[in-house]
């Protein structure tokens, strides 16, 4: 018999299906005869195998994470059959998409938003770290009969390790990491103390995780004054670059601290209760963008940016910082299982970004001013009630059930403001406008405000027909609001260049600091049924196949565009503006069609599962925009399909060699026309641009969506393939040797590549590790992007930006000077050592 050690055999192989079993059981399992583990999910409101679960379902635990470098969402979705996540970077909410079921461009803050998030019991919408977490859970397909929060292509549950009641342990680790293109290095550490304060009864554990990314993106041609400095200074002189220009290495660095404490309290035997804090904060110095090859050609300073370069004017700072307060109570009715989770959780952010192309492609001639430049701060916040109730029958009887109550609050608030500095002195001096000054030098301002409500009741009833035949029905009722205020000004405009009005007098605003906000109201709701029905039927103890139809669901709402006036022939200037239409958006649905296969083989050394899908989206949620000022909104398309297949399998080749491997088909495609869909020219466009007629039908045409045309964002093909070598080294310690490749096919940026669209190149990423360990010790050599692949993950804007490419009118003022246009990057080759220690006390 093997010694117990606290780091033991762990695999690739058991990456997706894998949970933390007792190690001594392990291994005498190991010596006996090599196993896959099993894994216990909870996915389905009841414990049970991953195996035995007649579901689309994927699970990682915290050391198979541990031991593959997996940090985050981004990097756990590579080896997740139908699962993409466009990694963006710290700064940007990167896209989670299920089956390829998003519309819109896979740029920034453009999440689809058809994946449910839970921490624990609680809905929360947070890249979480993934500190002090026992496993991961990614369900594919609609849940909304099974969770709270409606799910329209999936779920994902970070599931926290629990309050340990009987015993005190304290575990350390450190990481110290340097990534190619990177001057310094980065470093994550974490501690977690678990500590019983009546044994058996009340416990507390507590972890706090620090991860800083040194960040590889040098912003090297940054303003040194705003307003004052030349952004676009005679590159090839260098004392006028050194007179304007300011420079900033790794200007993409993340520094994140997460933090958790739970207390856990079981008073009775059938009373069990835990109260949590989880808070994260996370500072982000900028994008992960490089303009390399994204400047036009008419651009000197196309010529000298590198690879991984920025050409931002403005650094762009983003400082997040999320909350989680939840109370989750479990009591053992006999007759079924009562479950409580409520949850208070608020996010506030912070940021700045540059936004000097937006006004210069608007055409107002800002660029004739020298040193024009604009950037915007952004401030939000958001408080979120949450309260889940559920029961879950218990007992050996044939018919089982599940039944519970959802509510939720969501009240946001956001305002962005925009800066031109010293444009009022250009405008009243330079223009002689005859307008006033504008010492804030703000130049554009938005306030939103919205409350949403969401109420459902949802269950399943499930009846097992013979030993091998189960069935599954499913209802949700659900029912919405959404109230929203919003209001915009452009107090530059008004206050230093001024109008005129109906007599041709020109008016001003006298006061240097006046902000005129008109707030408009808009509101919607809506309220309906959802159904789910699962077959599943054990042909052996080992092979099972199942079917399910589903249906998912995601709410409508308001855009938080102020509304325009009844009579639009009045507007003028740099209005932004919505038509009633463009108000409000309607909810979205899908209806999940899938057969799926799970078996098990050679005496529980070989895992192959396999799914089918068919899935039609209705109504679906696409990104459009605003007819004045060109504000980006929600509006609904006609409808889309994704079909395709998700196959997994694992084996234990050897006692010393284990392999894993996904593939994952998808063909997602919208299957009605999408007016409108990436952009829409208005009658001043055609004027103010000279187009004839025709050439006005094809520029819209490039912006509509057809039907057939592919959707953005994901791959039609993923792969995925690890394999794991583990033996005894240095008196009866063990080694694991992790080798793994993730692949996939190119993606669209756009919908059909429609509105200056462009085709993202495929690519594979392979990772490498080394780890010893003893009884209560590891450390771990490991090397990311072992062979420093240069890919594009996504990119932002179009080609259309730099007057390079079909359709160029709509956006190609002074496009020589534009830096809007640019890719998001894998992060280069990064070699790292870890250390983790586990004190039991």
């Amino acid at each position: 018999m093997k010694k117990t050690r606290l780091f033991s055999y762990s695999v690739l192989a058991s990456a997706i299906a894998t949970s933390f079993i007792p190690l001594s059981a392990a291994h005498a399992q190991e010596s006996a005869d090599k196993q896959i583990e099993t894994i216990q999910i909870t996915a389905t409101r009841r414990s049970g195998s991953i195996q035995e679960t007649p579901l689309n379902i994927s699970a990682m635990t915290s050391d198979v994470m541990d031991q593959q470098g997996i940090s985050d969402l981004d990097d756990m979705a590579r080896w997740v059959p139908g699962l993409t996540i466009t990694d963006q970077g710290g700064r940007e909410g990167s896209p989670i998409i299920v089956r390829g079921l998003n519309t819109n461009s896979s740029g920034p803050d453009n999440d689809a938003g058809t994946v449910a998030t839970y921490f624990g019991e609680i809905p929360l919408f947070v890249n979480v770290r993934l500190a002090d977490v026992q496993r991961v859970e990614v369900l594919i397909g609609p849940q909304g009969t099974l969770y709270g929060a409606g799910t329209l292509g999936g779920a994902i549950r970070y599931i926290p390790r629990e309050v340990d009641l009987d015993l005190t342990t304290a575990e350390v680790s450190v990481d110290a990491f340097k990534m190619n293109e990177s001057d310094s290095v980065g470093s994550e550490s974490s501690f977690v103390i678990n500590a019983p304060l009546i044994a058996g009864q009340l416990g507390i554990r507590a972890s706090l995780n620090y991860y800083n990314d040194p960040g590889y993106i040098d912003y090297n041609y940054l303003v040194k004054e705003p307003g004052v400095s030349v952004a676009d200074p005679d590159w090839s002189d260098a004392d006028d670059v050194a007179a304007n220009i300011k420079t900033k290495k790794d200007a993409n660095g993340e520094d994140t601290l997460t933090g958790r404490i739970a207390l856990r309290w079981t008073p009775t035997d059938w009373l069990d209760g835990t109260l949590t804090y989880f808070y994260q904060k996370q500072k982000v110095e900028g994008r992960s963008i490089t303009h390399y090859n994204a400047l036009s050609s008419e651009n000197p300073l196309s010529e000298i940016i590198g690879k991984y370069e920025s050409a931002y004017r403005y650094a762009e700072p983003n400082d997040k910082e999320d909350s989680l307060l939840s109370l989750e109570l479990k009591a053992d009715l006999g007759f079924a299982e009562l479950v409580s989770a409520t949850g208070f959780a608020q996010s506030d952010e912070e940021g700045q970004r540059d936004q000097t192309d937006l006004l210069i492609r608007l055409d107002y001639s800002y660029e004739e001013f020298p040193a024009f430049s604009a950037y915007t701060k952004e401030v939000s916040s958001e408080d979120n009630f949450t309260q889940e109730i559920r029961l879950v029958s218990k007992g050996e009887s044939d018919l089982s059930w599940i039944v519970g109550a959802y509510y939720n609050k969501q009240k946001s608030d956001g305002s962005s403001k925009e800066f031109t500095p010293e444009f009022d002195v250009y405008a009243v001096e330079v223009w002689e406008t005859g307008g006033n000054y504008r010492p804030d030098e703000l130049e554009y301002y938005s306030v939103d405000k919205s409350t949403v409500k969401e109420m459902a009741l949802f269950g399943e009833l499930s009846y097992q027909v013979t030993d091998k035949l189960s069935v599954t029905a499913g209802l949700r009722a659900y029912k919405y609001e959404v109230k929203a205020e919003s209001a915009v000004d452009t107090p530059l405009y008004y206050t230093s260049i001024g109008y005129e009005d109906d007599f041709g007098v020109m008016i001003y605003r006298e006061d240097a600091d006046a902000i005129e906000l008109d707030f408009e109201d808009a509101s919607a709701d809506d309220s309906g049924n959802l159904f789910k029905l699962n077959a599943s039927y054990q042909f052996t103890d080992s092979v099972m196949a199942y079917a399910t139809v589903s249906e998912g669901f995601r709410i409508g709402g308001a855009n938080g565009v102020a509304a325009c006036p009844s009579d639009t022939s009045s507007l003028a200037g740099q209005t932004v503006c919505a038509l009633p239409e463009e108000q409000l958006f309607d909810a979205d649905k899908t209806t999940n069609y899938e057969l799926g296969f799970k078996s098990t083989w050679l005496r529980n050394k070989l895992h192959f599962n396999a799914a089918l899908f068919n899935v039609d989206w209705d109504d679906a949620q696409v990104q459009g925009a605003t007819t004045f000022g060109q504000q980006p909104i929600t509006i609904n398309a006609g409808g889309a399909n994704s079909k395709g297949v998700e196959i997994s399998t694992r084996a234990i080749l050897s006692d010393e060699l284990t392999m894993y491997a996904t593939y994952a088909y998808t063909k997602a495609e919208l299957t009605s026309d999408a007016p409108y869909m990436l952009g829409i020219l208005t009658e001043d466009d055609i004027e103010a641009l000279g187009l004839t007629a025709a050439r006005a039908a094809e520029i819209q045409a490039s912006y509509d969506g057809a039907d057939g045309d592919r959707l953005p964002g994901s791959p039609e093909h993923q792969f995925s393939f690890g394999l794991t070598y583990s033996t005894e080294v240095f008196n009866d310690h063990l080694l694991d040797i992790n080798y793994g490749i993730t692949s996939q096919s190119d993606m669209y940026s756009t919908v059909g590549l429609k509105g200056n669209g462009e085709v993202i190149p495929g690519y594979s990423l392979s990772n490498i590790s080394a780890r010893i360990s003893g009884d209560a010790w590891s450390a771990s050599l490991y090397v990311d992007n072992l062979f420093d692949k240069y890919a594009y993950t996504s990119v932002r804007r179009d080609k259309g930006d730099i007057g390079e490419a079909t359709f160029s009118e709509m956006n190609s003022n002074a496009s020589e000077m534009l830096r809007n246009y640019g890719h998001y990057l894998l992060k280069p080759r990064t070699v790292g050592v870890k250390f983790k220690y586990l004190f039991e006390i």
